[in-house]
């Protein structure tokens, strides 16, 4: 190893980023303290939690260590992979709790759903990663299109927590692509009209239930 290679902070070489790190664990932290107070101190539970984010944690330092092309190169693939699970879902899913969400391959029972939180933001980040930034009016539509697809196929499932998390994991790569802030005042806008279409006609009464505790928990 040469002495170039030497001064390398041992973070670095193993490509993670330490005040993302940092953020994570805050949140994981964060995480771990509500459950353990919402579950009545179940040391047994959390027992369990902490060995899932460890497991979670030696992942994602796994993963980190494959070159980016590779995830670039994939993207389409596990995209459009996504896609077609999610229409499957909807049309051979097995229903649980009212919700159609469960997809049964025989040897294995999942939720395609998961695979959309990593299969948008990868397939947005390679979609922009093409285009000069900031990107034009012609690509970001494309790309909302990219992102809102698998959104709304999750969202009749329904899974409204899942289809939000998915829409801003991709929106998110949007925005650091340097979408026009004029093009951002208008998604806004409309998004903001959406809103009471949404809860009035789209929600159903136990996901208003849950806005309502999140905003008020004492009630």
């Amino acid at each position: 190893m040469t002495d170039s290679q030497n001064k390398v902070p041992f973070w670095t070489r193993i490509h993670i980023d330490i005040p993302l790190l940092l953020f994570i664990l805050a949140l994981l932290a964060y995480s771990l303290f509500i459950m353990w107070s919402a579950s009545g101190q179940d040391i047994d539970m959390m027992e369990r939690k902490i060995v899932q984010v460890i497991i979670g944690l030696i992942i994602m330092i796994v993963l980190a260590q494959i070159p980016p092309r590779i995830y670039e190169n994939w993207a389409p693939y596990l995209y459009i992979g996504c896609v077609i699970l999610l229409i499957l879902v909807d049309v051979f899913g097995q229903i649980s709790k009212g919700a159609q969400r469960w997809l049964d391959l025989g040897i294995v029972r999942f939720q395609p759903s998961e695979i959309a939180k990593i299969a948008v933001p990868l397939m947005v980040a390679r979609f922009m990663n093409r285009d000069l930034c900031p990107p034009s009016l012609k690509n970001t539509g494309i790309a909302l299109v990219l992102i809102f697809v698998p959104t709304l196929l999750v969202a009749a499932q329904p899974d409204l927590g899942t289809s939000i998390l998915i829409a801003a994991s991709g929106l998110f790569i949007l925005f650091l692509a340097g979408m026009n802030w004029k093009l951002i005042g208008v998604a806004v806008l409309l998004l903001a009209c959406f809103i009471p279409i949404l809860w009035f006609f789209l929600m159903h009464d136990y996901q208003r239930a849950r806005v309502m505790m999140l905003l008020d928990p004492e009630k």
